[in-house]
């Protein structure tokens, strides 16, 4: 079960992911990479800012194409952004970052 700071229930689908985006903030972030086992540094919480920001702006989770060119630009990776991405999520985009920076599931997207 994941709780707010006050140890209110976060509802989530079957899948773990939250059903309201809005409800997320690091404590929650940090309750569902703990369930991932996913420890997380800083260049992990600048991704899930950038997500945030994307998500504030055109209420849908950004493409994982937004996030890689995001971690090529602005943490630095360039051409091995999208290797990166997946050191910090090992288990996928979808699965891990969609999920701690408190997307719904993108029903579209493959769990890559």
């Amino acid at each position: 079960m994941i709780s707010d700071k006050s140890g209110q229930a976060v509802t989530t689908d079957d899948e773990g992911y939250l059903v309201d985006p809005e409800t997320w903030d690091e404590h929650i972030a940090r309750q569902l990479a703990w369930q991932e086992q996913l420890e997380l540094n800083d260049e992990h919480w600048q991704v899930f800012r950038f997500m945030r920001g994307y998500f504030a702006e055109h209420q849908i989770a950004p493409d994982a194409r937004f996030t890689i060119k995001f971690i090529a630009d602005e943490l630095g990776y360039g051409r091995k952004a999208q290797n990166h991405l997946f050191k910090l999520f090992p288990y996928g985009y979808v699965k891990q970052a969609c999920k701690i920076a408190g997307m719904k599931r993108p029903r579209a997207w493959s769990t890559g």
